[in-house]
């Protein structure tokens, strides 16, 4: 416990070291500001910077509802995130003065701030546009600073973690069979249960879903954020998704329990086995590491699910593609659900060619990015080349679902939760 206390408040030391630098920034732009309404601008600062850490402190120390604890530490985030935009600037004009200040005193540099005469005034030649470089500077660190804070505010105040867009996508695969011609499959993924605080509005995403008639739907992972007790109020909700074909799931990398500390390795094992319990009783068919064949008119199809399995080694690799395929080698089309879409680069392109298409989630698009048509971008695309969307590769499809849910931040921008409904055709 005094080790974790002693590590908070070097935490905390370090982020005061942060708000004392973006304060100088702050001072240096109301420098023209009446004095009166500048005192109350900067002791406003320092009564948020308080606050802030403050509610850090009671959030992490005190029992407190989950919803509290919640908006406190995403607040604490958007404070400090925010103010990471401001640093750049401010470092530029400090090494800017350093060097100024060390070429004066070797006498290399000379006088920058020549007063000339213009019209009866002084003017000083390092104004530029009415400001000082390190006015400009400050105030261009501010303005940056405050780009996120206010889009992330945004994205809270809207709600709109809830608001779910239905992508529709055609696919067209040569070796489907006639009778699977037109199939409708509906996808959702990443549910992250445990984040939810609006039942009716989750309740009208799956409506949403069931309106639109699907043959079959996957689920692509994460359930839950840590525990399976996080289901226990919304069960009755995605119990209502049907299909007349099924509705098939995997797990992703929270379904595991790994982010939580457990009092023993019983304990998250049985979470885990309470997890396959909820899958049973909302009627989905969980694939661990394992395949279905799909029959309809006297021909076949085959579904593979594999546990997570991603090529980085931060997420539990549990999936076993080779296990999960045994018995589809006559299957004319094999689709496949793996939760992390980097398992389609790192296995699935190399060594498994006779996977038509891969369908996953995790990457929520960051729950941050930008779509305008057929322009995409967000973040977490440098970390994942595979983020969103449709991905072909010779013969083979990969499609990236962004989220149902959400997670730790409880807002998106620009990106919304997803409801993908396919069409497959011959062809």
């Amino acid at each position: 416990m005094e080790s974790r206390i002693l590590n908070l408040l070097l935490v905390s030391g370090i982020l005061l070291i942060v708000d004392y630098y973006v304060f100088q920034a702050v001072k240096v732009s109301l420098q023209y500001t009446s004095e009166n309404k500048r005192r109350w601008i900067l002791r406003g600062y320092w009564f948020i910077v308080t606050i802030t850490l403050a509610g850090l402190f009671m959030g992490i120390f005190l029992s407190i509802g989950r919803v509290l604890r919640t908006v406190i530490l995403v607040w604490f985030f958007i404070h400090y995130f925010s103010k990471l935009f401001a640093i750049p600037f401010l470092l530029i004009d400090d090494i800017r003065r350093g060097i100024t200040w060390v070429l004066k005193k070797l006498g290399i540099k000379k006088r920058e701030n020549r007063e000339i005469e213009n019209g009866g005034e002084l003017v000083v030649s390092e104004v530029k546009n009415g400001m000082t470089r390190s006015e400009f500077l400050s105030k261009t660190g501010l303005v940056m600073a405050g780009l996120p804070f206010v889009t992330m505010n945004y994205g809270l105040i809207s709600n709109n973690v809830y608001d779910y867009q239905i992508k529709r996508k055609t696919i067209y695969l040569p070796n489907l069979p006639k009778s699977f011609d037109g199939i409708k499959l509906g996808q959702i993924s990443d549910v992250h249960s445990g984040s939810f605080y609006d039942k009716i509005a989750v309740q009208g995403g799956v409506d949403l879903l069931n309106a639109e008639k699907c043959d079959l739907v996957f689920f692509t992972g994460d359930l839950v954020n840590d525990k399976t007790s996080e289901m226990r109020e919304y069960t009755n909700i995605f119990e209502k998704i049907k299909a007349p074909l099924g509705v098939y799931s995997i797990l992703g990398n929270h379904d595991y329990g790994d982010y939580v500390q457990w009092p023993s390795a019983k304990a998250k094992q049985k979470n885990l086995e309470d997890l396959y319990e909820v899958h049973k009783n909302l009627g989905w068919d969980l694939l661990l590491n394992e395949n279905r064949k799909l029959k309809l008119g006297g021909e076949e199809i085959s579904i593979i699910g594999v546990e997570n399995w991603g090529s980085s080694l931060r997420f539990p690799r549990k999936g076993d593609i080779e296990k999960a395929k045994q018995g589809t080698d006559d299957s004319p089309v094999k689709l496949l659900l793996s939760h992390d879409p980097s398992h389609w680069r790192a296995q699935i392109l190399k060594d498994h060619k006779d996977i038509d298409m891969m369908f996953a989630g995790h990457t929520h698009g960051m729950q941050f990015g930008v779509e305008f048509g057929d322009f995409k971008w967000s973040p977490v695309q440098y970390v994942y080349p595979e983020w969103s969307g449709l991905y072909e590769s010779n013969a083979q499809k990969l499609y990236v679902n962004v989220g149902y849910g959400f997670l730790g931040y409880p807002g998106r921008i620009g990106i919304l939760p997803e409801i993908t409904i396919f069409e497959f055709k011959r062809g």
